[in-house]
């Protein structure tokens, strides 16, 4: 099913843009959340005329995450964890423990937007990084250190 999507998706595109998707998730999900309308040739004429918005609001998103990258990119996170032989972890460092470690640091970033391509197991430092808009993706700094052992 084509649609005309009102709002950006990071799995779809950006506002204004057409695609096509499966029906259901249009039918249940992007109509009754207003993010997306049918793509008929009425539909299109009200989109074009309403082009000029949509760029205006694409230009301030995309000016809203550069801003936010330029906070970002100097970020310094650690997370403590339990090892073996100095540096294997036991378990691994995930998105989910990264977010958590940002939070606590009072940065709202969405778990999803950490581009970590595979968990971390090893102690180190290690940049990692996070998409904020479809080309601003700065860089975040990981250290991941040997939890202190109390016997």
């Amino acid at each position: 099913m084509r649609v005309i999507l009102k709002e950006t998706i990071d799995t779809l595109g950006i506002v204004g843009t057409e695609c096509t998707v499966a029906p259901g998730y249009a039918r249940n999900y992007l109509f009754p959340q207003g993010k997306a309308i049918a793509a008929t040739p009425q539909n299109r004429k009200v989109i074009e005329q309403a082009r000029a918005k949509f760029d205006l609001q694409i230009a301030k998103e995309k000016k809203l995450a550069q801003e936010m990258a330029e906070k970002v990119k100097d970020i310094k996170c650690t997370i403590k964890a339990k090892v073996f032989e100095e540096v294997r972890l036991y378990g691994s460092v995930t998105s989910h423990d990264i977010k958590a470690a940002l939070d606590a640091q009072e940065v709202f970033i969405e778990r999803r937007s950490i581009l970590l391509a595979e968990p971390i197991k090893e102690a180190g430092e290690y940049k990692v990084p996070v998409r904020l808009y479809k080309d601003v993706e700065p860089e975040i700094t990981v250290t991941v250190e040997p939890e202190e052992k109390t016997d």
